[in-house]
Order: C-alpha cells, then structure tokens, then sequence
C-alpha cells in the first residue's frame, strides 16, 4: 500500500520519489515546492489533488509544509476574488470616463450656446434699465402736469366768476406761492439777526484783512436770486393736517437689498415718489425702488468715495458730494453728470439743494461751506466760522437759512444770500456729526460722536432736550415726519414744548438704528447691519425707515402696530 501510495505522489509529483525509509524533511519541502512552481498553474489543479496532497503531507507530519500549502491557496483564493474586483472597477472607471467625456461635451456645448444669447440678454438688460428710467420721468411728467392742469382749473374757475387772479411765477421744483405778510418764528428771528449783520457791515469799513466775511461777491449777469425769504411752507399745511395720531407700533425688518459692493455711504429720498438713492465707497451711486428693491438707475464719474446725495426738489436731478472734493450735478433723464464743482481743498462731506433749485451748499473737511449758484457755475458765497471740519448742512425748506454742524462741536444757522453766521450753538461736548430740522422748521435734531442726541428751540436759540444714545458713535439724524405731539415729556425738556414728529432715529457706529419716542423718551434699537450703520432716513407716510450701512446693503424697517 505504502509503495503503490509512494508510486502515485511520483506520478503526481512529477519526477520527485519519495521512499519510506526518507525522515529528510528538507528535501521532501524542496520536492513540494518545486512541484508547485511546475508549468503547470495552481488555478488548473484539481481540489481532489489538493486534498489529496494534503493528507499526504499530514500522514508524513510535513506541518510547516502543509502551512505553506494551505496559505498559498488561500492566497490563491484571495488573488481570483481581487482579479474580478479590478475586473469590475476598470469596467465602471471606464463607463465613468465616458460618462464625463459626455458631460464635457455638453458644457462645451451649453457654454457656446450661452455665448450666443449673452449679447442678447445684455441688451434686455440695458432696454429694461432704460424703461425703468423712462417710467419714473414719465410719473414725474404726469405729475407736473397733473398739477398745470389743477390750476388752469382753478384760473378758469376764478375768471368764470368774475375774479380778477394774479397766477404767481414760481420756479421748477418751488412749489410754494410767495404771499407777503406771511412769515413763520424761524423766518423772523433770522431775519432780525441779518437786518442787524447788515447794518454793523454798513456802518464799519471793509477790511479784507480784518474781516473777509463782509465782502461781497462780484455780480454777474447769469447769477441766479435767491428768493423772497416771506414765503409760506407747505410742510405747515402737512403738519396741521395730522389731527389723529397715528398707529404706535414697532418698526421690523422687512427687506434687504444688497445695493453696493463696499459701504453705504449716504441716503436721499425723492421728494415725490419710493425712489431712494444710495452713494457708496465703490465710487458709485445708484436709485432704487422701494419697497421692491429693483434698481433704476446706476452713476458713476467721482474718483473717490462718495460721502452725500440730495435730489432737486423737482426730482429730476440729482447732486453728489464725494472725497475727490468735488461736487456733481447729474441729470437723471439722461443718466450722466451736467456740471462738476470744484473749490474746496478737502474731501466734502455733505450737500443740500436749496428749494428753488438754483443753488447747492456743500460743506467741506477744510472747514468751510460753500453756496453754489446751477445757472452761473460758480460759488456765490464760502461761508467761514467753524473752525474745524464742517460734517453736514441742510437748508430749511423753503428758506434762505442753512444749518451745519461741525466737528469743534458747534452748530451754525446762515443766511445764504448774505453769506454770513447768523447764530451758532453750543452745548455738545463731542463732535458734531449731523443735524436736520423738523417738518415745521422750528426745531434742529442734532447728533454727536459720543452718541449723544441733543434737541434746539430754533426760536429760542437753545437746547431744550439731551437724550444720551451712545457711547457708540451716532452719524446721522432724522425726524419721523408725523403729526405734532403737543406736550411731551422728556427729562431735561421745557414743559410745554410742541416739536413736529413724534420720533428720531439715527444711525449708529455700533450697528443699529436707535429710535427715540419723543413723547416718552423711550430708547429702542433695530439690529440688522453687520456694521456700522452711516444712514438712515424716514419716508413721506411715516410707514418705513431706510438705513445703509458698512456691509453694503440697504435694509427697510416697516411699521407694524403695537400689540395690545
């Protein structure tokens, strides 16, 4: 048995004998693996001969023989199921390849199709932006017609009665009939203040060394008149016409617009529709629509940051004061810059369009303002006496009276057709950032650089309130445009005071809009910017608040009533 066993594992094996007598395990190691290294390939021997060789070397306990064996098939085993596994993921790399040789294909494609309609929709986008344009000087059109049509009605309607009318000749944008006899208390205590300026200059001679300030300007032929400083004020009429108080409530959040790429600088609302125009670090300024937020209108030619806007008070211009210390005057109808001016020597701060839209004050970091006359192309006046820089000047509406305010923490009331300081206040400890006036004109809002809110009798010539907002930096001041409040009560306020608007806001360094109830001197704050907030402005119903700030976006805060 053992011979014939001997006989088959020689047949098996190859040429490799192997004897009884043999306790050689070297060489019976040596015959196995040279057998297993023959032509013949692992994967073509049957299982019954590897169970067969199996048994055999268990019989002749070749152990680390039969390690090796059984290793090398598990090896075997692992290397077939490794083979399909390549097998399987070449053929999935290559349907991969294929399927983004495809895809490269039909973005080529798509981007070539693109390129076809890109000219296409650039002109849809010009042509939409130019009906945009079209349609609000259209509305303003209609508007000025409206308005031509209502007093032909009226002058017929008088002449169909008998009455003999004089049709007062008012200029584009002076809404206002020019009645004598009619003068409001800010009016008569500024023009007592120039009737006295007048005669101390006529009774003193001029010395351009001592006093520059009394020199007057060289008249020429297309200089421009201010107008009569009696006229009535149609915010009056407005003021009177709120007899019910309107809704308390909340302002919330309700839309942001991203309006520009770095800071929003600066904010004007159009005197007549929801149109807001917006300046910005970028060097551009754009008009939008609110509260939709679609964009009218895009303008660029300032060579530095834009720091002011105003718009005429007919709405079809628009002025712009900017760091490259100049000032431009743009015509919206046709989308471009009419007139640039230049004089002063640092950046300008603000500016203000006067009511008859003939002249443009601007104020200045040299610490000087200047009036500027549309028509002539010239400055009228440079108005000296802050000794600091001069950060904003508003006119009063319908008025011939400027107010700036300047970083030596003072404010100042001008004549502008005399060029010369007719008060200056003090009270703020800080630099003055801001100041506007009230719906009637009586009262100033003012803000500091340490936050500090201060209210002004213009009548009295003093302070009458100081709220503290801050410590953050406040940059600008606006009146709510609503109904009279009749007695307020303020701490540190003189009983009894009538002030036209029943809230302020301002625009804060510390990233929110703070709005003061002037009734209960209740402070509240609206979040939203990430960053300082330089802008804030109310529109016309009183309905919603605009603010800009340091991330570039435009944010609108709408009224919500209280809840009960």
């Amino acid at each position: 048995m053992e011979e014939a066993a001997g006989t088959e594992a020689s047949f098996c094996l190859q040429k490799v004998t192997i004897t009884d007598d043999s306790e050689d395990d070297y060489q019976h190691e040596e015959a196995l693996q040279s057998a297993l290294s023959s032509e013949k390939s692992v994967s073509e021997v049957p299982e019954t001969v590897d169970d067969f060789l199996c048994n055999f070397l268990v019989r002749l306990g070749m152990s680390r023989t039969l390690d090796c064996f059984q290793t090398e098939c598990k090896a075997k085993e692992a290397l077939l199921k490794m083979q399909k596994e390549r097998d399987f993921h070449r053929m999935h790399h290559k349907r991969v390849v294929q399927e983004k040789n495809k895809l490269i294909c039909d973005i080529k494609r798509l981007k070539t199709h693109y390129a076809s309609y890109e000219p296409v929709l650039k002109q849809l986008t010009e042509k939409y932006q130019s009906t945009l344009r079209q349609k609000m000087l259209t509305s303003l059109e209609r508007d000025r017609a409206v308005g031509q049509v209502t007093g032909l009605q009226a002058t017929l309607q008088n002449l169909e009665s008998g009455r003999s009318i004089q049709i007062p000749v008012t200029k584009a944008g002076h809404e206002c009939e020019r009645k004598k006899g009619l003068e409001g208390p800010t009016q008569k205590a500024l023009k007592e203040a120039r009737q006295q300026k007048i005669r101390d200059a006529e009774s003193s001679s001029y010395d351009p060394v001592k006093d520059p300030m009394k020199k007057t300007s060289k008249r020429y032929s297309k200089d421009s008149e201010f107008p009569v400083d009696n006229q009535v004020k149609p915010y009056l009429a407005c003021a009177k016409e709120y007899t019910q108080p309107l809704k308390s409530g909340v302002y919330r959040l309700s839309n942001t617009l991203k309006a520009h790429d770095l800071a929003v600088s600066c904010l004007a609302l159009h005197p007549r529709k929801n149109i807001v125009a917006t300046g910005s670090d970028d060097h551009f300024w754009k008009m939008w629509a609110f509260p939709n937020g679609n964009i009218i209108m895009t303008g660029e030619g300032h060579t530095d940051w834009l720091s002011g806007c105003c718009f005429h008070p007919s709405g079809t211009r628009l002025v712009t004061s900017s760091g490259d210390t100049t000032v431009r005057i743009w015509d919206l109808s046709k989308g471009k810059c009419i007139l640039t001016l230049g004089g002063h020597a640092h950046a300008v701060w603000d500016c203000s369009w006067h009511s008859c839209g003939d002249f443009v004050a601007s104020a200045s970091m040299d610490s000087t303002c200047k009036i500027w006359d549309v028509n002539s192309e010239r400055c009228q006046h440079t108005l000296h006496g802050h000794k600091d820089s001069v950060n904003s000047i508003e006119f009063l509406p319908f008025s011939n009276t400027a107010l700036t305010s300047s970083a030596d923490k003072t404010l100042s009331l001008w004549d502008a057709r005399m060029g010369l300081c007719a008060h200056t206040l003090h009270g703020h400890l800080h630099s003055c950032n801001h100041a506007t006036f009230n719906m009637k004109g009586d009262t100033i809002a003012s803000c500091d650089s340490c936050g500090v809110l201060k209210l002004w009798d213009v009548r009295k010539l003093g302070p009458v309130a100081s709220i503290e907002a801050g410590p953050h930096p406040a940059n600008q001041v606006v009146f709510e445009p609503s109904d009279s409040l009749g007695d307020i009560d303020i701490p540190g306020m003189c009983p009894h005071t009538d002030i036209t608007g029943r809230a302020v806001a301002l625009a804060s360094d510390d990233g929110t809009v703070k709005v003061v109830q002037l009734k209960s001197g209740q402070l509240s704050s609206l979040a939203g910017h990430e960053g300082e907030v330089h802008g804030v402005i109310s529109d016309h119903k009183a309905e919603h608040l605009l603010s800009g700030g340091a991330d570039g976006t435009v944010r609108l805060w709408t009224r919500e009533p209280a809840c009960r």
